[in-house]
């Protein structure tokens, strides 16, 4: 399984997270500790949001090891910004390809995923017959992540996310009910807009891959007064990781089973999930 980190709040270089922390989403792709597998090193992506008012956010992937790209450590070291969505793949049986590569794109929205799709073979025509004509060209890798974001775009997420990605979900477990499939939802998923960030932790067994978001900035000021990270960023700050990003006690709290959290200047919202009939 794959890797993952969500970052909304004061304006941060990649490198901050993506290499510098003690155990970083780049040591992560050698020394993963709670995934099914240890490595990930099935390719890579970051896509990002500027301050300048860019239509859409920028994507930059690559198919090899992120451990041994040195493009991507360039870009890490000179790249600023508020909200950045990062992954490190390990193929559930997709090729290799930089369009299978996460995060996804579609308008301003990025979607990246771990997990997969049980039996997502014996699935993907039934599945892919669901998504929205207009949308289904845009459409460019082979992967179940990909098929889920636009479904989940054919169920409304540019207007009522939440419930866009509880339909998607009802949709893949009647389907796996009709093929005879047993828990075929597995899932950790960020996704965005460039203005608010949301996380899902949902499967079908209620037995979900790790997920943690990090404890409220002005609680952690309190607990380590001497950490000069901490007096940098702004109180809104949140960071949201398939496994913590280094052993500072108390930095980082799990995400419940079937929920979801939101994360906007001003607000965090914490919710059930639930899949919806489709």
């Amino acid at each position: 399984m794959c890797r993952w980190l969500a970052y909304s709040g004061t304006p941060i270089l990649l490198e901050e997270l993506l290499y510098k922390p003690e155990h970083s989403l780049i040591d992560q792709s050698m020394h993963a500790r709670l995934g099914v597998g240890t490595t990930n090193g099935d390719g890579f992506g970051v896509g990002w949001y500027t301050p300048n008012g860019a239509a859409e956010p920028t994507l930059f992937r690559g198919t090899g090891p992120a451990w041994g790209d040195e493009n991507l450590r360039e870009l890490a070291h000179s790249v600023r910004s508020g909200l950045f969505l990062a992954h490190i793949r390990a193929s559930t049986g997709t090729p290799v390809q930089q369009t299978n590569c996460h995060p996804f794109r579609h308008g301003r929205w990025l979607w990246l995923h771990n997990g997969r799709i049980r039996e997502y073979s014996k699935l993907k025509r039934t599945l892919a017959m669901s998504v929205d004509p207009e949308l289904y060209p845009d459409i460019r890798g082979s992967t179940d992540s990909e098929l889920m974001f636009y479904l989940a775009l054919t169920y409304g997420l540019e207007t009522d996310p939440v419930s866009a990605v509880e339909h998607m979900v009802g949709l893949i477990e009647e389907a796996g009910r009709r093929h005879g499939i047993e828990n075929p939802v597995q899932m950790t998923v960020a996704m965005t807009d460039g203005e608010r960030l949301w996380a899902f932790r949902y499967s079908t067994e209620h037995n979900s891959r790790s997920l943690y978001c990090s404890t409220a900035v002005d609680t952690l000021r309190t607990m380590y007064p001497d950490n000069p990270v901490l007096q940098q960023v702004s109180d809104e700050t949140r960071i949201v990781v398939s496994e913590p990003l280094g052993g500072l006690v108390g930095a980082w709290q799990p995400v419940a089973e079937s929920s979801y959290e939101l994360v906007k200047p001003g607000v965090g919202v914490v919710g059930p999930f639930q899949p919806a009939p489709c």
